[in-house]
């Protein structure tokens, strides 16, 4: 599938599972989504999503692209004192990724600077997503969550 006609599959999947757009978007964040949850096992979490057009990227791309839309989710973040765990989903659209990329995104450094971030990869050629694998010990509460809205949100 193209990166249009994706983005607004997603769109369209956002709007049945309560994200909101959010105004004022920043740089290299066409559009982004948000909204709050509580979730039996992380707690209170501010989600928030994006798609981009990754056709022309490289690993070094996902990665840089990745820290941005920490950036921007961390910005967004109303308030530091609020026991909140921010997370962010950045969906790159490759029509055919390569191994480079796809490893880029699933091993990229979820938590840092008190948000989670996962960039995933959809490859538009044959329609896989791919996510992170859920750890087998510590920290396996929010991988799953991770599971769970790409297949909501992204998986189309």
């Amino acid at each position: 599938m193209e990166f249009d006609r994706y983005r607004e599959t997603v769109a369209t999947n956002r709007r049945k599972h309560g994200f909101d757009d959010v105004k004022g978007t920043e740089a290299g964040v066409d559009e982004l989504w948000s909204t709050r949850d509580e979730d039996s096992t992380v707690g209170r979490v501010s989600l928030f999503a994006t798609v981009v057009d990754g056709s022309d990227h490289d690993a070094s791309d996902v990665v840089a692209d990745a820290d941005r839309f920490r950036d921007v989710i961390g910005g967004r973040i109303d308030d530091h004192r609020e026991s909140t765990t921010p997370i962010g989903y950045i969906t790159f659209v490759v029509p055919d990724p390569s191994d480079d990329v796809v490893s880029a995104a699933t091993s990229y450094t979820v938590a840092e600077r008190r948000t989670n971030v996962f960039p995933l990869v959809y490859a538009g050629d044959d329609g896989t997503l791919h996510t992170h694998p859920v750890p087998r010990l510590k920290g396996r509460g929010i991988y799953r969550r991770q599971e769970g809205d790409a297949e909501r949100l992204f998986d189309v």
